[in-house]
């Protein structure tokens, strides 16, 4: 999917939580309507069968409880794509990334083989339609996630390049596959926050800790041989650097995938983009995997930086100002065909019930806010889990929908609206976290729940009728003159 990604290491954060957090978009012209869904212990099959690969895998006889946010139109399978288990481990599956040609050369995607008949033989490999679902459910830390997914891709092998992130209360590990069966994988540093769009990432590696003490880094065990073997080192300086052997720089990242990078790092080290010492642009090949913060980051921050459309810049597709060829000249993070997006935070708090809160939103960022989910609670709310294939305003897409579509139309006159509209949830969201822990049942943690998206319908409801107000002020046949 065409994503973005942040992850914010624990002492990066101001209270101390790790988070993982990814914009998943829909493919170009289409919108994937989605759902959240809690899935119970031990409630899934012995063999799990993927509808677009048709590969089958053994799943361990337990598992545990999740969140899950997959397709509500099942044709093209689950696609989990973010979630957070009973063991209050984070999952967030996938940011596609890119490779080369050198890559896929030496070890090519496993095809997409049509299943004939019922031949259970034939695999296609595991994807991003599979990959929450076969992981997450089965791990007890971060680090237990890479080492699940490098061992099935390694077995069933992959058909597309793909970033996953897993976290726990203390870690956060990065994953980038690398052609058809191998990977390579890293933990954030607890003070640096990892910025990801669409496009191979990791820019440091250590064979010799990832082959031997895994401390910081992982990998597919014959990947140092891979790399020799297939001449992909391509580093002046005796340090391997993996965007260089696994990564591309082409054309279109820099309309598509750097520039935003660029946007993220002015955001988080606003001081050093200021003084530019590195001679960043919003196409530079350069640009750092992961960097430490100038200021400690909020929930808040991310979904801020998860929204932006190059606000303050003269690549504003929204702004008055400025030359009218620049607008829209790079591709947004907060895009129109954003299907949800998600923050997976695991706070060190001492309540368990309250520890781990899926912060998610659907639909365009620019229009959009956050409502936090407990996800130790099993009951998920209807406006969250109720969504329908027809549009509906009873639920927390389609209200998010439809508030983007008239906002982004009438920008000038529905901005206050949004802002207003987005403080006032955030406010509220903030209030219902500090009530959280004080939560001394499951009972009382389900309440909690549903109270959250109670207050979350009300607001979204007022805010899709004033900016339904001001886009019908706003229409082409509008006339002043009254009839009474």
């Amino acid at each position: 999917m065409p994503c973005t990604t942040l992850l914010v290491g624990r002492l990066a954060s101001n209270d101390g939580s790790t988070m993982i957090a990814r914009n998943d978009d829909s493919p170009s012209g289409q919108f994937h309507v989605k759902k959240l869904v809690k899935i119970k212990a031990d409630d899934h099959k012995e063999v799990y069968k993927s509808v677009g690969s048709h590969v089958e895998v053994k799943l361990p006889k337990h598992s545990f409880a999740f969140t899950f946010m997959p397709n509500v139109d099942p044709k093209e399978g689950l696609w989990g794509a973010a979630g957070i288990n009973e063991k209050n481990v984070a999952m967030t599956a996938t940011e596609t990334i890119t490779t080369n040609e050198r890559v896929l050369g030496a070890d090519p995607y496993v095809e997409l083989v049509p299943r004939k008949g019922n031949t259970p033989e034939v695999k296609g490999g595991i994807g991003e339609e599979d990959l929450v679902y076969l992981v997450l459910p089965y791990i007890s830390s971060a680090r237990e996630g890479v080492l699940r997914l490098g061992s099935l891709l390694e077995e069933y092998g992959t058909y597309e390049p793909n970033g996953i992130a897993f976290s726990d209360e203390k870690e956060i590990w990065w994953l980038e596959t690398i052609g058809g069966h191998h990977y390579i994988a890293a933990r954030v540093q607890d003070n640096e926050v990892v910025l990801m769009p669409n496009q191979f990432g990791l820019d440091r590696f250590d064979f010799e800790d990832a082959l031997g003490e895994g401390k910081n880094y992982l990998c597919s065990k014959d990947l140092k041989e891979f790399v020799e073997n297939n001449s992909l080192a391509l580093d002046q300086d005796g340090k391997f650097n993996p965007r260089l052997a696994f990564g591309s720089h082409s054309d279109s990242d820099h309309v598509y995938n750097t520039p935003r990078a660029w946007y993220m790092l002015r955001c988080l080290t606003p001081v050093a983009m200021r003084e530019n010492v590195k001679g960043y642009t919003p196409e530079s090949d350069d640009l750092p995997w992961s960097v430490v913060p100038e200021h400690k980051l909020t929930v808040e921050d991310v979904k801020y930086i998860l929204s932006a459309h190059f606000q303050g810049t003269v690549y504003d597709p929204y702004s008055k100002y400025g030359p009218k060829e620049y607008k829209g000249a790079y591709r947004p993070i907060g895009v129109n065909r954003t299907s949800f997006l998600a923050l997976l935070q695991i706070r060190p708090v001492k309540n368990d019930y309250t520890k781990a809160i899926e912060w998610f939103t659907f639909g365009s960022n620019v229009f959009n806010e956050f409502v936090p989910f407990f996800t130790q609670g099993d009951k998920v709310p209807s406006y969250y889990g109720g969504t329908t294939l027809s549009v509906d305003s009873n639920n927390f897409y389609w209200e998010n929908r439809l508030i983007g579509a008239l906002a982004d139309s009438h920008f000038q006159t529905s901005a206050i609206e949004i802002e207003r509209y987005q403080n006032a949830l955030a406010a509220k969201a903030m209030e219902f976290v500090h009530k959280a822990d004080k939560v001394a049942s499951k009972d009382e943690l389900e309440k909690l729940n549903q109270d959250i998206a109670k207050e979350a319908k009300t607001l979204t409801d007022k805010c899709l009728a004033k900016v339904l107000y001001a886009a019908s002020m706003g229409m082409k046949n509008a006339y002043s003159r009254s009839d009474n």
